[in-house]
């Protein structure tokens, strides 16, 4: 941890008033009114030593992040069956595109990008008797921690503003993918998207994508190790919408971002690494915390690779 922490330090100030040419994410609204000068680290080694610089106690909405939770809890639910509704591929595309549901007949290129998001919440209707309460137990249940909880004015302007995404939903609905009311898949989906958590939060929370050992407070494993292995390799491979080879290649960690400025990075058997600097790059991920963790892994040696 001193090797890490000293290195966080040194990028962080490094990086703390570089020119960011980012843009927030105002196209949902309420994400507008946050401080684009927020910035943010948080690191949770496997044996629970925490070290943080910066914003990394102010909570944030998670957005794509919480895509890893919904796509988890119905991995537990369905088990392999799951990729008969969603793939496993990269997109190549923006993460909201509706072109290549047409050449695939409704089914999504992965998880992480919004149309196989939105499969995978159908998935959860379909299983939870009350989905928005019933998730955020989940998130509660493997974090150990209830002050998670949804942002319903993030909720709410997402609806009034996700045009696109109730394009998708009705789209992936008329090839027989969405089984549930389309309404209520979406109300689900734009809920867990709006779900507020810190850096610390979060690189507390996806712990058990780090080691096969990790369980809940009930003493009961998360995910098996195969499933663990599987998630880890979507990250790695579609957590950053069509920009994943460009993350792969200059981070070296399975990750996933989400258009609140959130990025949350994996290494197995190691740590769990959230930044949160809520400027975007073009493609929808944040600019300084890609930079960052770049440089941090290059400075650590701690690539997978």
């Amino acid at each position: 941890m001193e090797n890490y922490k000293e290195v966080i330090e040194c990028v962080y100030d490094d990086l703390k008033h570089i020119n960011d040419t980012g843009k927030v994410a105002d196209y949902i609204p309420e994400l507008a009114f946050v401080d684009s000068n927020n910035f943010g680290i948080s690191i949770t080694t496997i044996d629970k030593q925490n070290f943080g610089v910066g914003d990394f106690e102010k909570k944030f909405s998670i957005q794509s992040v919480s895509k890893i939770l919904s796509l988890t809890l119905a991995y537990k639910f369905e088990g392999a069956k799951l990729w008969d509704r969603v793939d496993v591929e990269p997109s190549g595309n923006p993460f909201n595109s509706l072109l290549q549901l047409e050449a695939d007949f409704g089914k999504p290129r992965n998880p992480f990008i919004n149309a196989g998001a939105i499969v995978i919440c159908d998935v959860l209707v379909s299983h939870l008797k009350n989905p928005k309460k019933e998730f955020l137990e989940f998130c509660r249940e493997i974090s150990n921690n209830q002050n998670i909880n949804y942002n319903e004015k993030v909720a709410e302007s997402e609806k009034t503003s996700g045009f696109r995404n109730v394009a998708l939903c009705n789209f992936i609905k008329s090839f027989g993918n969405i089984k549930n009311d389309v309404d209520d898949v979406l109300d689900f989906y734009f809920h867990i998207c709006s779900i507020e958590m810190t850096c610390k939060e979060l690189s507390e929370i996806f712990l058990f994508l780090t080691d096969d050992q990790y369980t809940n407070k009930k003493g009961e494993s998360i995910l098996t190790e195969s499933q663990a292995k599987r998630i880890n390799a979507i990250m790695l491979t579609c957590g950053f919408y069509d920009e994943s080879g460009e993350f792969a290649f200059r981070v070296g960690l399975p990750g996933k971002s989400g258009v609140g400025g959130g990025i949350v990075a994996i290494h197995p058997d190691e740590y769990c690494i959230t930044v949160w600097s809520p400027k975007l790059n073009k493609k929808g991920n944040s600019y300084k915390g890609m930079l960052f963790l770049e440089k941090f892994t290059t400075k650590t040696a701690s690539s997978i690779f």
